[in-house]
């Protein structure tokens, strides 16, 4: 009887730097690679080359991914760049003259290409297989479901256009066909991401697309809708505040989709919304988050700031504060405004001292955590949904999230007595007590 001996195949090393968007990229290239025969190494030695997806939006951003690469070589040696830094492949070359390949973001055929030449493939049909849902770096009951490319808006201190282009919105039957996969394959949660989820489809004109014997146009409010009968919980990022927003909360309160917004605002300041060059600078946003929350009056907002960008006056920065305690968000991030190259803000006169950077940052976080301990401490007593995201056997102990609860950016719900429970569960539990970002609890029952 003759036995095949399986050939062994290549490993690949990966390391992905920055927003859950580059992390998708991640998993596509890791999809493709492992369908063509490859396996995936946890560490540096064990690789035969090395991929690092970087990330280049900020300058400390790229000082990392520069780290990420530098290591990788004196660590493998062998190393293909890809994502939003290798646009600049001088600065990338001139650094490290030693790297196999450079390319840029969503240039999944150039990466792969590379990787086959540095460490080419062994073909064998007992070993080029990929499960349905591909392979991911998220855990299997989370993922993220990115619904377009690029960016038209050319806000002030931005460069992902530049970076990555224009939008390119994918067809709504492509993406909840990979949905339907990925909820197969044990998706609890779906993640929507996109650099402008509200402009989902206005490249091809919103155009409609055949589904299961209706069509489902290439709009966010019909897509939404369509992923909501999935049956999995869907959780939408990055929506910019257009009219059309209005037209998801029903879906909200209908239970399609988790009645969670993120919304990046970046600032309140009229002036300096309109020095961001900011889209959809909405005077009316308080009495809209308003009318949401009296029809949806679980809703949870995340929004991100920058504090600091140049011109901010001290009455600039007072009026987002009082918008802040107004508005009463449910999760909030703030960054310092930092240059970039390529960026017209980073040009721009009147550049805030970095002290006063400072004290604006503290004073934004101070009150978002003030806002937050008041509206979790109003949850104790209560019974909410939570998706179970890691169990420790030794403590009994379990961690998950709420439904106001995104991965990894938002706050966490600790259970006792959770032994028995797995990461995918979706439990009903009761909340104990609160901090400034978590809840605590104990489970009663699978929702």
């Amino acid at each position: 009887m003759n036995v095949t001996t399986l050939p062994k195949p290549p490993r690949v090393g990966l390391v992905s730097l920055g927003c859950p968007k580059a992390l998708v990229d991640s998993e596509r290239i890791m999809t493709k690679l492992r369908a063509d025969g490859y396996d995936m190494s946890p560490d540096y030695a064990g690789a035969d080359v090395v991929l690092v997806n970087t990330c280049g939006f900020l300058d400390s951003a790229k000082e990392e991914s520069l780290e990420a690469i530098g290591e990788a070589i004196a660590e493998n040696g062998r190393v293909v760049v890809t994502g939003c830094m290798g646009k600049e492949a001088e600065v990338i070359r001139a650094r490290f003259p030693d790297v196999l390949a450079v390319t840029g973001p969503q240039q999944y055929e150039e990466v792969v290409a590379a990787v086959h030449e540095a460490a080419p493939p062994v073909p064998s049909p007992f070993i080029d297989l990929v499960p349905e849902a591909g392979l991911k770096l998220t855990p299997r009951h989370y993922s993220y479901l990115k619904i377009s490319e690029g960016c038209n808006h050319r806000c002030a201190f931005c460069i992902i256009p530049h970076l990555r282009g224009d939008l390119v919105s994918r067809r709504p039957d492509a993406i909840l066909r990979e949905a339907e996969k990925l909820i197969a394959a044990g998706t609890k949660e779906l993640l929507v991401i996109s650099q402008d989820t509200s402009a989902y489809g206005v490249d091809i004109r919103h155009k409609a697309w055949p589904w299961k014997g209706e069509e489902v146009r290439a709009h966010m409010t019909d897509l939404t809708r369509e992923l909501g009968k999935l049956g999995a919980w869907v959780r939408l990022h990055y929506v910019y505040p257009y009219p059309h927003v209005n037209n998801v909360i029903p879906l909200m309160a209908d239970g399609l989709v988790l009645p969670y917004l993120d919304i990046p605002f970046q600032h309140a300041s009229p002036k300096v919304l309109r020095a961001m060059r900011r889209p959809a600078n909405d005077a009316k946003v308080l009495e809209r988050i308003r009318s949401w929350r009296e029809q949806v009056p679980d809703l949870a907002i995340r929004s991100s700031f920058v504090v600091g960008f140049p011109g901010e006056t001290d009455e600039d920065f007072a009026y987002l504060l009082a918008w802040l305690e107004e508005a009463q968000l449910d999760r909030v991030g703030a960054f310092k405004f930092e240059p970039v190259e390529g960026a017209p803000a980073s040009s721009m006169d009147d550049q805030v001292p970095e002290d006063v950077k400072q004290e604006r940052f503290d004073a934004v976080m101070a009150l978002s955590g003030r806002i937050s301990a008041e509206k979790l401490e109003a949850k104790v007593g209560s019974s909410i949904e939570v998706l179970i995201d890691a169990v420790d056997t030794e403590t009994g102990g379990a961690t998950g999230r709420s439904k106001a609860d995104a991965p990894e950016i938002d706050g966490e719900v600790h259970l006792r007595d959770a032994g028995g429970l797995n990461p995918g569960d979706i439990i009903v539990a009761e909340i104990e007590d609160a901090d400034e970002h978590d809840l605590y609890g104990v489970p009663l029952s699978f929702a």
